[in-house]
């Protein structure tokens, strides 16, 4: 397997991808919007503020997490979002997306990132180091409909201490319909 990390600028494979997995784990509608979700991401975020990790297998697109910056302007940490994330139905369950992951965390931690953050599943994230995190400790950039989901990782070797806000979120995630 073939890992990648690349800035924004549209990748209709990328599109397509999470459309596939999205449409097939929720329906034609969900994968539509996550589709456009990730087209917004990639053509309308600075570069300086996304970061897009893939993994291909004999030159397939199999897997992606895209990454974007999540502000908070009353600490000095650089923190990203990662949101969303897909690896293709027929790879899913065979260990695709953590390798996927622990990938991208190094080489975020080697670009200077000191805590991800993330919105989704506690038992698949928690399986690469995730922990839930209070909106207290975190607070999201606007209200969480699943804040159990609310899940966070330090990049450095300390602990995730409370990060002051209020926070914001690139343009494409500020949408109370994505939290």
């Amino acid at each position: 397997m073939r890992f990648a990390t690349r800035g924004g600028g549209c990748d209709q494979r990328i599109v397509a991808l999470f459309t596939a997995v999205f449409s097939d784990a929720e329906g034609e509608q969900e994968g539509a919007a996550i589709g456009s979700l990730v087209h917004g991401l990639l053509e309308g975020t600075d570069p300086r503020d996304i970061e897009v990790v893939t993994a291909e297998d004999d030159g397939v697109l199999v897997g992606a997490a895209i990454f974007t910056r999540l502000r908070y302007p009353r600490d000095s940490r650089v923190v990203f979002l990662l949101s969303p994330m897909a690896v293709s139905t027929a790879r899913q369950g065979m260990g695709v997306g953590q390798r996927l992951l622990s990938h991208a965390l190094q080489a975020l931690r080697a670009g200077g990132v000191d805590v991800v953050i993330t919105y989704g599943d506690p038992d698949f994230y928690g399986r690469v180091g995730f922990a839930p995190v209070s909106e207290e400790t975190a607070p999201p950039p606007l209200p969480l409909s699943r804040p159990e989901g609310w899940l966070g990782l330090a990049l450095s070797a300390a602990q995730l201490t409370p990060i002051p806000g209020p926070s914001s979120c690139v343009a494409a995630l500020n949408d109370p319909h994505h939290w």
